[in-house]
């Protein structure tokens, strides 16, 4: 996958302006919806069980995202992921603070069930829990965990979830489970924001709304908020996370081409079972 592969999708998604709807928690859906309009995106939030299927249909793309969580919302969660997926448009899971409690891990694993989900994007601890595997996680946030293992982690998860997964961290890692890329970029500020990571999620809806390769849309996404993320530190970094929130707005706007070539880095892997697979 080329970076120029990757960056053209910019300007798709400027000419389509595609309409995503965001079923989101109420501690970010401010922030995600003005982080959409800047990045060119056109978005909704809607959660009545009464309206959630029509508007999924009419969607580019469907975002789901449990971080306030209840079990009207699950509910109306499949019905709109099912609409979804009657009418062929894509299905991006944020399964916030799964592991920490039991409700929530049984709610991501429903909608798994019972949606056909595209794309899943979470960090380690909760994609690890996801896949049945232990790993720290505080309130919803992860533990530390090494590149290799977000490699692997990742591989094991998207075969077994049958879904193109992306782990987030210091360099975030996308798979179908048979290949993925590396994406480097993005700045530590992020981890200040809230709400970064689940506008982070909306912005991969927006680029799987106009590219139905879903690992090179994922990847573009990535790539540019990390680019996005790394401008706006670069203008706010003494000021703080408050003004670098403002500022990574800012730079969803100013978007183009270019702005992936000085400080991104997109590098393809091959999962080590698919390696030991070619070498038997």
């Amino acid at each position: 996958m080329s970076l120029h592969q990757v960056s053209v999708l910019i300007d798709k998604l400027h000419k389509e302006q595609p309409l995503i709807h965001n079923m989101t928690n109420v501690v970010v859906t401010n922030f995600t919806a003005n982080g959409l309009l800047a990045l060119g995106a056109s978005p909704v939030m809607a959660y009545a069980r009464e309206e959630v299927a029509d508007m999924a249909k009419i969607a580019g793309a469907l975002v789901l995202n449990l971080g306030t969580l209840s079990e009207e919302l699950v509910e109306a969660m499949i019905i709109a992921g099912q609409s979804a997926n009657s009418h062929g448009v894509p299905v991006l899971l944020d399964p916030v603070g799964a592991g920490a409690t039991p409700f929530r891990t049984a709610s991501a694993l429903r909608i798994l069930r019972e949606v056909e989900v595209s794309l899943l994007r979470g960090n380690a601890a909760e994609v690890a829990h996801l896949n049945g595997e232990n790993r720290a996680i505080k309130g919803v946030d992860a533990g530390q965990s090494a590149g290799d293992e977000r490699v692997e982690l990742a591989a094991r998860a998207a075969r077994k979830l049958r879904t193109v997964v992306a782990v987030t961290g210091p360099e975030d890692v996308i798979t179908d489970g048979q290949t993925g890329c590396i994406v480097k970029g993005g700045h530590r500020l992020l981890m200040q924001v809230t709400g970064a990571g689940c506008l982070l999620t909306s912005v991969l809806g927006a680029f799987a709304a106009v590219e139905r390769d879903l690992l090179l849309a994922g990847t573009a996404g990535l790539a540019f908020y990390g680019a996005a993320a790394y401008r706006a530190a670069e203008r706010t970094e003494a000021a703080g996370p408050g003004s670098f929130q403002i500022a990574l707005i800012d730079e969803l706007s100013r978007l183009n081409r270019d702005s992936l070539t000085a400080n991104t880095e997109v590098r393809e892997f091959l999962p080590s079972s698919v390696k030991e697979g070619e070498a038997q």
